[in-house]
């Protein structure tokens, strides 16, 4: 059966270039450490690797750079560089965020937020911004084993909304995380950020539009 716009009871958001001008932050960084370590292509690792969670990223860097690569400093080095962006310059909203959520809000919807990233960076860095509290439930990377483009992220925010996935909508930006919409049975609404979509994520979205206003276009 064909589902409607008005099926649609929840949306779960990712946070990292859906909510937060971030993306651009991180990857000038991991340019920055494949400078220091010597990394060869490192843009391909960034695509792969976009919307992933440290456990999978160590894993996908692993299989690339060989079993000698050193998954703690690096990490431990990009937190150093990143904390120094945030705690100095701040990490912003994109466009049009707060006032989409607000919308989305008073039109009744359930809001939660699905992202990759550790529970105690992103809870700061939303509420840095005002709009952690706009959500009713929150899952984080480091509470689920498997990692976007797998489903399990969206099927622990829905469980905790209390909505099943059918009426659910999952707001993403990334080709791992749109997979991931898709395979929890989420209706997959892309925002692209800095990947724009290949065919075969056209394929699974369900809409696609940028900034993140254009979802008062349908909802």
């Amino acid at each position: 059966m064909l589902r409607m716009e008005k099926d649609v009871k929840a949306l779960v958001f990712d946070m990292d270039g859906v909510l937060l001008d971030s993306e651009s932050v991180c990857d000038q960084i991991w340019e920055l450490l494949a400078d220091e370590m010597g990394l060869p292509d490192i843009q391909a690792a960034i695509l792969e690797n976009r919307g992933c969670n440290e456990a999978l990223m160590a894993k996908n860097l692993v299989a690339r750079y060989g079993s000698g690569f050193d998954c703690k400093k690096f990490f431990e080095d990009f937190r150093v560089h990143f904390h120094d962006v945030e705690f100095t310059k701040g990490i912003p909203l994109l466009p049009q965020v707060a006032e989409t959520l607000d919308y989305l809000k008073g039109r009744g919807y359930r809001l939660a937020l699905a992202t990759s990233t550790r529970r105690s960076t992103a809870t700061r860095q939303l509420k840095a911004v005002g709009v952690y509290d706009i959500f009713e439930a929150w899952t984080f990377g480091d509470e689920v084993e498997r990692s976007k483009p797998a489903p399990d992220i969206y099927l622990k925010a829905a469980r905790e909304l209390g909505v099943e996935p059918d009426f659910c909508a999952g707001v993403e930006d990334s080709p791992n995380g749109i997979i991931s919409v898709h395979s929890a049975g989420f209706r997959p609404i892309m925002v692209p950020d800095r990947i724009a979509p290949s065919d075969q994520i056209k394929a699974l979205c369900w809409k696609i539009g940028k900034p993140l206003s254009t979802l008062r276009e349908f909802l």
